[in-house]
This record gives structure tokens, C-alpha cells and sequence, in this order.
């Protein structure tokens, strides 16, 4: 049940990790040896679904990489479903208003901070991992190891991100910039001012109440920026961009050395 991620934030590491769209077992793996911190499995965006999830969870926690599901809404299905097979944390989209993010604390923590609902589930062993013989010290370790983290990527969540981050239970906020920049009427405008003071905001009030800063970069100079700035975690791009990065990358170079 330990989550890595958490452990080398307690200890003020910075974590990079990247999001897992392609698939299959060994895409996941890879991404493990790759040595990333965390991946997160799409499931808003990319073809995951709960026993995909499942197969990449597996195989990143098998790899030491701690997986985290992006779930596709703030329903108490997509948040029980993708915690019950083993997610270490959730980022949630498209969050607009602070009774959401009631609601995802209700439906990702136990008792006493929520009131997810229990289950002999793959999560604990299905009953069987020693901690489950202890009830409320079971749902103590799983509301403390497992994070929940909204998106601020809409008017509304930036609106009341400080409330919002202030919030027991609340373990983190992960910043959209695009989708956010779209919101401000601002589209892919990555270096306006509003968007970079949004930004900025977010992560103030992480920092004003200790919770994880996270953000979507999209290369290595972007993400070495954000850890500059004071993010925690960076997600940078995409499992299957990397890879057609690389393959046009040979290529290119093939066809160069060839004259």
C-alpha cells in the first residue's frame, strides 16, 4: 500500500512522470524502467478503462512507479472503480465547483474524512492483506497513502482554488494549462500574462496549505522550468508522442548519415 510518490515528496524530492495512453502491459513497463516516478493512466482522454487500468497499474507498481488514473468525471463510479484495482491517486478534470471536490472527498476517502464505500477489493488483497484485520486502521493508511487530486482547469476551479486547496482530503491540485489558457479565452497562449498569474496562483495555494503542486509540460526545458518555479511533480508529455518523437528522430538521422 505505500505510495512511493508520496514517500519522495514527504522527503522534498521532486517526482517526473508521464502519461500513459498507449496500452498493454509492456508500455507500461517501460515507462517504469524508464525510471519515471509516476505515470498517469488516462482514462479521460486515452482508450483506458477499468481492466486496462488495471493491467498498467500492475505493471507500473511492479516497476516501482507509482500509477495514477486521470478518471473520465466526477462520478463516485469513476473514482471507486479505478481506486478499488489499485490506483495510488486520482487526477480529476474538468473540476468546476467546490461542492465537486466535496463530493470526490466523499467518494475517495473512507471514514472519517469520506465515505467511500468499502469492499474486499484487489486494493487490500481482497480481504486478505493483514491490514484489512484492522478496520479504522486500514481506512487511516488508505486515505493517507492514496491522493486525490483535481485539475484546476476551468474558470470555476481557479475561482476558488484556495478553498478548494485548503480542503482535508484534498492531497494536491494539477494544473491544465491548456485547457486552463482556453477557459481565460486565452487558447494555447502558453507565456500570457493571465494564464502564467492563474498559474502562479495554483501554486501559492498549494504551497499555503502543503499540497502537492502538480502540471502538465509538454518537453524536458518546460518541466525543468515548473520544478524551478516550485512545482512538486511535472507529467511530461505522452507515452505515444515520445515514441514517434523517437522513431522521426531515426529516421531522420538515418536518411542524414545515408546523404
Amino acid at each position: 500500500m505505500n505510495n512511493l510518490l508520496r514517500e519522495k515528496l514527504l522527503q522534498g524530492g521532486h517526482a517526473l512522470g508521464t502519461f500513459y495512453e498507449l496500452g498493454g502491459i509492456a508500455a507500461a513497463q517501460c515507462i517504469g524502467i524508464a525510471g519515471m516516478d509516476f505515470a498517469i493512466v488516462d482514462t479521460e482522454h486515452g482508450p483506458a478503462d477499468v481492466e486496462s487500468a488495471l493491467t498498467a497499474i500492475t505493471a507500473l507498481s511492479a516497476r516501482n512507479c507509482t500509477p495514477l488514473v486521470r478518471v473520465k468525471d466526477v462520478t463516485r463510479s469513476s473514482v471507486l472503480k479505478m481506486l478499488d484495482v489499485g490506483a495510488r491517486g486520482l487526477v480529476v478534470p474538468d473540476v468546476q465547483t467546490v461542492d465537486e471536490v466535496r463530493c470526490l472527498v466523499e467518494y475517495a476517502k473512507y471514514y472519517p474524512l469520506g465515505r467511500r464505500g468499502f469492499a474486499p477489493t484487489l486494493s487490500g488483497g481482497y480481504g486478505f492483506d493483514p491490514e484489512c484485520a484492522d478496520t479504522a486502521g486500514y481506512f487511516a493508511r488508505c486515505n493517507r497513502e492514496t491522493m486525490l487530486i483535481p485539475q484546476c482547469e476551468t474558470l470555476g476551479a481557479l475561482e476558488h482554488i484556495e478553498e478548494i486547496a485548503s480542503m482535508e482530503g484534498v492531497d494536491g491540485i494539477f494544473v491544465g494549462p491548456y485547457d486552463l489558457s482556453v477557459a481565460l479565452g486565452k487558447p494555447a497562449q502558453m507565456d500570457d500574462p493571465d494564464l502564467q498569474a492563474a498559474i502562479d496562483r495554483v501554486l501559492a495555494a498549494c504551497k499555503k496549505y502543503g499540497k502537492c503542486a502538480m502540471i502538465y509540460a509538454g518537453d524536458a526545458a518546460a518541466s525543468a522550468a515548473f520544478f524551478r518555479r516550485g512545482f512538486d511533480c511535472v507529467a511530461c508529455g505522452m507515452d505515444s508522442i515520445f515514441l514517434i518523437q523517437a522513431l522521426r528522430t531515426l529516421k531522420a538521422d538515418v536518411e542524414e548519415q545515408m546523404g
